[in-house]
């Protein structure tokens, strides 16, 4: 049995080799080794473990994070700040979403001017590809002289092309449409359903251009070209069908879209000469 001294001192019982109990001192001598083994510790390990100040350990294991993962190269971690460019766009469209809502005073009848929404409707439609691939085809239909031809059919060449390239920046950049807008124009396609660049804008730009260069019109008719041009852009924005950079990108689109349709310029001459070639 073991004396009440060595339960008081402190010490507790341990096996050794031979089967027979020994008592050690927790206070006075380091467990044996047989202790430690048994435990899964190593003493000198212990020590330095013991030596090592907190500020290292936490060196240390800063050190082993940063180096277990991949680090960022300099140049990508620059990349994480916000650029000048980045930050003006940024604040470019949100701007353009605010004065889109709040221009968009047409947007539904329940707007502040929702009683002129039906004659924004009729505007609308005045820009529409239809009436004017319509008018162009029964204008060189009735047409008697070959410079009348001339005209009228370039025209319509330039109303496809504009359909053409509106549709294929549509369908590539895929901007919805403002979300105060209400889905009731007038003989919509499937790429109607985005929203840049307006092909309103585009086709009311260019063929302000083209009737302004081919067509002898007095003062006052060219003032009223111009206008109706300037209306049906804005228009879009009142009736919430576009954004503001919608409408403004439309008019610089078509304005240059009449450039294109003077270097394609078809003459009669030309397009005889071509069906002749055909057959």
């Amino acid at each position: 049995m073991p004396s009440p001294k060595a339960r008081s001192s402190g010490s507790v019982p341990c096996t050794g080799g031979n089967g027979r109990y020994e008592f050690i001192s927790l206070s006075r001598a380091p467990p044996p080794p047989q202790l430690l083994q048994r435990q899964g510790s190593d003493p000198t390990t212990a020590r330095l473990r013991a030596s090592e100040s907190p500020n290292r350990r936490r060196g240390s294991g800063s050190s082993t994070s940063s180096t277990g993962g991949q680090q960022l190269p300099e140049e990508d971690c620059m990349k994480l700040n916000p650029s000048i460019v980045g930050i003006a766009l940024s604040s470019l469209l949100a701007i353009d979403l605010w004065l889109s809502k709040r221009l968009g005073v047409c947007a539904c009848e329940d707007s502040s001017w929702g009683s002129v929404r039906p004659l924004m409707k009729l505007v609308e439609i005045s820009g529409h590809g239809i009436p004017w691939l319509a008018g162009a085809a029964y204008c060189l239909y009735k047409s008697d002289s070959a410079a009348g031809q001339e005209v009228m059919l370039n025209l319509l060449m330039a109303l496809v092309l504009d359909l053409v390239l509106v549709g294929v920046m549509k369908a590539v950049v895929r901007r919805r449409r403002p979300a105060h807008n209400r889905m009731d124009m007038f003989a919509t396609f499937s790429v109607d359903g985005y929203s840049f660049p307006s092909g309103h804008a585009t086709r009311a730009a260019m063929c302000a251009r083209f009737l302004l260069a081919h067509l002898v019109l007095a003062a006052p008719l060219r003032v009223l070209v111009l206008l109706w041009a300037t209306f049906v852009g804005f228009s879009r924005v009142l009736l919430g069908r576009h954004h503001v950079t919608d409408v403004a990108f439309g008019f610089f689109m078509g304005y240059w879209q009449y450039n294109l349709v003077e270097m394609l310029w078809l003459s009669p001459v030309m397009l005889q000469s071509t069906i002749g070639r055909l057959h």
